[in-house]
């Protein structure tokens, strides 16, 4: 393909991933009132979210094997429609049970066109010139992120759209990006008889960790911490943990290289990316909720007052690049990242439902500038620790495991948050003297429809009760700052391989 060539196809394929990326973001923070119109509970809330971030991660690694068999144009095209269908099914549902169905759907199609995009780009351009392409995918992204929560709001607060058009807004973009990339996309069919689908361990990883977020989500609430519900929902989550642990030591190409991810440097930064995964999903979901419910603020409005958090992360992301690039040195950054990120979240512990804004926007800034400085920096530090031939399996497992991360910390947080409502909003009832059954069903998010003293009662227990949220986000990232202490020291390498593969987690070799 020539230069202009690609640039067409380009063009398209930057297209569909902004559509994927953005219908996370734009969703984050009109899920308050789509919740509330659909009168769903906070539960509910966090399934809508969990559900295609699940979805996303275990089939990621999937798409990824496909593409190294089948055509990529095509499963490319079928992955688009795959979520073009299903954003139209989103924006269709009539109840919160089928959006969370439509939304685990709609997560296949994402995370196929995240990683197809990137499979399609490494083909259609060679290395050397790949490098003149990415400023194109890190405006995307960078866009995407910012641009998602403001866009979000204006659409549902905009009352001849609606929260529908939160999602139907991505089918007229899918549809023209499929247009494009049919006319202009040319990519050779390069199937490679050695690849092995992993199909057991996707489905084994992906089952037990949706039966124990179902069982934190109901414990508690539906049924006791002891009871015969936990032990069969907690014990079933374990049993097909174990099974997935036992087919991916035995798979031919593992979802989960196991063999990398034993050794040193890659276990810590993994368990340090399960933080971020959490401060950059966690954090964007339940503080758009906290502003709207909590303080009562418009979607557009939560959309305006989240930015310093999303500008945290492309300011520190960039000039935390440039900085590890000019000392070739990583951990240092990797270890103030999380630590900033720590203090964020303990800033953030310390709100209510009258916390200034201003202090809410420095911790945010905070928790962005420690995302922003230990995310990329993770991965690169792995991959300046493995041999060439592991490369991708060690940047694949750090990058599924900080989306496992995510799905975890929104649905263990989510549980947390709805116990913590109940309790207050409880407490706050029998404190005013109002009867549970005359609440007028203040366990919903449709706050607009509740009596006024009700309401009040409501967004005081929902913004008092989201700071012990992050004060365990602030716990779980404290174990992400030991993990990061006890990193060797790692140095960019500016050879292809390491001299000595046996010892690449070892002996990293020194920039010259």
């Amino acid at each position: 393909m020539t230069h202009r060539q690609v640039l067409k196809a380009l063009s398209g394929l930057l297209l569909v991933l902004f559509v994927a990326m953005i219908s996370g973001t734009i969703v984050s923070v009109a899920l308050p009132q789509i919740i509330g119109a659909l009168k769903g509970t906070q539960s509910q809330y966090t399934w809508v979210v969990t559900a295609s971030l699940l979805a996303a991660t275990a089939s990621t690694p999937i798409w990824g094997r496909l593409a190294d068999l089948f055509s990529k144009k095509l499963l490319l095209q079928i992955s688009i429609v795959i979520f073009m269908v299903t954003s139209l099914a989103c924006g269709f549902a009539q109840n919160t049970e089928q959006l969370i169905a439509f939304r685990a759907l709609q997560g296949l199609g994402m995370g196929a066109l995240q990683i197809l995009v990137q499979v399609v780009i490494a083909a259609m351009i060679s290395p050397k010139e790949r490098g003149r392409y990415n400023g194109y995918l890190g405006a995307v992204m960078a866009v995407a992120t910012v641009g998602g929560p403001l866009l979000g709001g204006l659409i549902a607060d905009t009352s001849w759209l609606g929260w529908r058009w939160c999602f139907f807004i991505a089918v007229p973009f899918t549809v023209v990006a499929l247009g494009l990339l049919h006319k202009t996309l040319h990519v050779a069919t390069v199937r490679q008889d050695n690849v092995k689908i992993d199909y057991a361990g996707a489905t084994l990883i992906a089952a037990g960790v949706s039966v124990l977020l179902i069982w934190i989500t109901f414990v508690g609430n539906s049924f006791d911490w002891l009871s015969w519900q936990t032990a069969a929902m907690a014990g079933g989550g374990a049993v097909l943990l174990a099974l997935a642990t036992w087919v991916e030591t035995r798979a031919a190409q593992p979802v989960v290289p196991l063999h990398v991810i034993r050794r040193r440097t890659p276990a810590l930064a993994i368990v340090a990316s399960l933080a971020v995964g959490m401060a950059m999903f966690g954090g964007s979901v339940f503080l758009g909720q906290y502003f709207q419910i909590g303080r009562g603020y418009t979607p557009t409005e939560a959309g305006l007052l989240t930015i310093p958090m999303m500008a945290g992360v492309l300011v520190s992301s960039t000039i935390s690049g440039r900085m590890v690039s000019r000392s070739g040195k990583i951990k240092p950054y990797i270890v103030t990242g999380s630590i900033v990120l720590t203090l964020g979240f303990l800033v953030l512990s310390t709100m209510d439902h009258q916390t200034s804004l201003y202090l809410i926007g420095a911790a945010m800034v905070l928790v962005g500038v420690g995302v922003g400085m230990s995310m990329q920096n993770l991965v690169l530090a792995i991959q300046n620790t493995v041999p060439l031939r592991e490369l991708g399996a060690a940047s694949g497992a750090i990058t599924f495991f900080r989306s496992l991360g995510g799905t975890i910390g929104v649905s263990v947080l989510g549980a947390v948050l709805a116990n913590q409502v109940a309790t207050s909003i409880s407490q706050g009832l029998a404190k005013a003297g109002i009867p549970a059954s005359a609440s007028g069903g203040a366990a919903t998010l449709d706050i607009a429809a509740l009596p006024e003293p009700i309401k009040t009662i409501v967004r005081s227990a929902y913004g008092d009760a989201t700071g012990h949220i992050f004060l365990i986000s602030a716990g779980l990232s404290v174990v992400g700052v030991i993990a990061t202490l006890f990193f060797k020291s790692v140095t960019l390498r500016d050879t292809l391989d390491l001299p000595d593969p046996k010892q690449a987690d070892e002996q990293p070799v020194p920039a010259s």
